[in-house]
């Protein structure tokens, strides 16, 4: 059976970047939902500032025809930071909940992807847990799933105290999203990673990339990455892993480099996916 591939946003975003003035993508939603299709993809990653963009003139019925029409099966959301917060940045983390959680409706999106603080490092368990657990509330009554997205540079940024965040939390519709740069930046092991229980397990991510960083960690995660297979990352032990525990996909793929973001994505992206495809089957995915 050939698993569901998807293509987080900024996989297919060309020449973008998670930085201050570069997070819209050039590229129209249904250009590159159209090339990731071709490409193999049969999910698909969108970002709350690029489809902020398309609802200037489009639909959310539009847009989910066009997933239709595609073959896109898993559409995910992202991103919400600050739902921790309080004060005036928490009033705008609100009014971005309040836009994912409409278009998560709209779109019938599989995920929405949240973040960890990278600004202060403090972490309280139980105060934590249980806004993770609101935030899991508002997207669960539109049957989305919320996947927390640790990172190695943040105050949750190993598995272990991520998955001791969301079940603490316990709720049906939150769990991790497990890309596999942050693991390998922020350490883990099999018996680590195979503890989690597969119900938290909302999403994966593969990339790769090389051993040891070789630059500041947040400048590292967004130009640095490769395809799979072509760096030093446990890939494969990572996948099995995940296989042995029951993880049955959809299989993301996050890439995001100065090399991808000069390509055009109608040359980039069969190149994204074989590898993909390629390092599963390695794994005896597929």
């Amino acid at each position: 059976m050939t698993p569901t591939i998807l293509a987080t946003c900024w996989t297919t975003a060309g020449d973008a970047a998670p930085l201050e003035g570069r997070r819209l993508s050039p590229l129209s939603l249904a250009e590159r939902i159209k090339v990731a299709a071709l490409a193999g993809f049969t999910g698909f990653g969108v970002s709350h500032t690029d489809l902020r963009a398309y609802l200037m003139s489009g639909r959310l019925a539009d847009l989910r025809s066009i997933f239709d029409e595609y073959g896109i099966t898993e559409i995910e959301l992202e991103f919400l930071n600050d739902w921790w917060s309080d004060g005036e940045t928490r009033a705008e983390s609100d009014e971005t909940l309040a836009f994912l959680r409409d278009a998560a409706e709209g779109l019938g999106a599989r995920d929405v992807k949240v973040g960890a603080d990278e600004q202060c490092l403090d972490f309280h368990l139980d105060r934590w847990a249980e806004r993770f657990t609101k935030v899991c509330d508002v997207f669960a009554a539109v049957g989305t799933a919320v996947a927390l997205e640790f990172t190695a540079f943040s105050n949750i940024p190993t598995v272990d105290r991520a998955a001791e965040l969301v079940t603490t939390a316990g709720h049906p519709s939150g769990g991790l999203m497990l890309d596999i740069w942050h693991l390998e930046r922020g350490g883990w092991s099999p018996s680590g990673l195979a503890s989690v229980p597969l119900q938290y397990i909302v999403g994966v991510e593969l990339d790769d990339g090389r051993a040891p960083a070789n630059a500041e960690p947040y400048l590292d995660t967004i130009n640095n990455r490769l395809l799979p297979g072509e760096g030093d990352f446990a890939l494969e032990l990572f996948i099995r892993t995940l296989v042995t525990i029951g993880f049955k996909g959809p299989w993301g793929v996050e890439i995001f480099s100065e090399s991808h973001r000069k390509h055009d994505i109608a040359e980039s992206l069969p190149k994204v996916f074989r590898a993909t495809t390629e390092t599963l089957a390695l794994a005896g995915v597929c």
